[in-house]
């Protein structure tokens, strides 16, 4: 698409694509999505998909605009209409009752079992279909689904707080705050599209957060404490703060048969999973993630953790807000362990940066 100059298409899938940003996050397993409908080049209904179980966003949208408008109408979805009968009648259904003549879609279905049966449908009803329009956003938005119903596990987004020497933290372990405020709040924004929101208990036991999105009144996401031996003390916020029923303790059989019971009596989950070198499987971990319908991870760290994400070659992306500070000497470094000798060491390429106060955001991908 291009971005100075878009189409009418494109600015109606990318007002589509804003609404279904509303409800990232809240959607699992289902995927966020978005629509709206045009008449005589107005807009006359919005909806979006709030959560599983719930109508879908074109459901919404016909009922917003009123089902006697629709007629000839165009919808613009984010993500080809559904068009088998699972918790809600097929969306395929709706539109072709509502008599809209039109159905402009951003990306089809990447479910291999349904890729493409909602176009054909349409099209046998003699709906005029467009498909791929405002590509490569409505891809961004359903990265996660995406992921998550090929391959059965979530997709893992690793967010770094760092000094401009690559430290998280200085020699006490202590790493509040390293960024500024504008960082601090582009992580509450990734906190609110995430179904999952994990740390190792390294961090835990040094900073102690809450994990919670700040932008919502009632927490959605997990919050998934990464805990080999059930160092994560009682009474931490995430066991204490009136959410931790939506807090998860991973561990192993190396964590206190005593410890596990407390955390389930705080009302956490435990989950005991398999282990490797006395450390959890991290791969078991997000199978039992995807399992859970757990689309998005978002991993806050610690160096540890980092380490073992990236050595289980399991990262999907790398979300780095960068500080101009420097802390050197014996300060806790982003990445824990060993690291890499040059020439074996994890290549990224940048897709991202830009400016964030003070601060430089970067993200980036595994390099091709």
């Amino acid at each position: 698409m291009n971005a100075k100059h878009p189409t009418t298409k494109e600015k109606n899938m990318l007002k589509a694509i804003a609404l279904a940003r509303r409800a990232e996050g809240m959607t699992r397993p289902n995927p966020p999505v978005g629509a709206v409908i045009v008449a005589n080049g107005k807009i006359i209904g919005k909806g979006y998909h709030h959560k599983a179980g719930g109508p879908h966003a074109e459901v919404l949208a016909i009922k917003s605009a009123g089902l006697d408008k629709c007629k000839n109408a165009t919808i613009y979805v984010t993500l080809e209409p559904c068009s088998t009968h699972g918790r809600t009648p097929p969306c395929t259904d709706a539109i072709i009752k509502a008599g809209i003549k039109r159905v402009v879609i951003g990306i089809c279905d990447p479910n291999p079992q349904h890729a493409g049966r909602g176009v054909k449908i349409l099209r046998r009803a003699g709906i005029e279909v467009s498909i791929n329009v405002a590509l490569e956003e409505a891809t961004e938005l359903l990265a996660p689904f995406a992921k998550w119903i090929t391959t059965k596990r979530p997709l893992l987004s690793l967010k770094l707080g760092m000094t401009l020497d690559g430290r998280i933290a200085d020699e006490n372990y202590k790493s509040q705050w390293i960024t500024g405020k504008e960082s601090r709040q582009q992580v509450q924004q990734l906190r609110k599209r995430a179904d999952a929101v994990m740390v190792g208990s390294g961090t835990t036991c040094a900073d102690d957060p809450s994990l919670l999105c700040t932008l919502r009144k009632n927490p959605s996401a997990l919050r998934v404490i990464v805990d080999s031996t059930g160092k994560t003390p009682v009474t931490a916020k995430v066991l204490t703060d009136g959410f931790a029923d939506k807090t998860v303790i991973a561990t192993t059989k190396n964590c206190s048969l005593k410890k596990i019971e407390r955390y389930r009596k705080l009302g956490a989950e435990v989950w005991v999973m398999p282990a490797a070198k006395g450390k959890i499987s991290i791969k078991s971990l997000l199978t039992r993630l995807g399992k859970n319908g757990v689309m998005n991870v978002l991993c806050e760290g610690g160096g540890v953790l980092a380490e073992a994400l990236v050595k289980a070659d399991v990262v999907d992306e790398y979300l780095i807000f960068m500080a101009p500070k420097l802390l050197g000497g014996k300060a806790v470094p982003a990445f824990g362990g060993v690291g890499w000798h040059l020439g074996k060491e994890p290549e990224l390429q940048f897709t991202d940066i830009k400016q964030l106060g003070a601060d430089i955001f970067i993200r980036a991908v595994k390099g091709k």
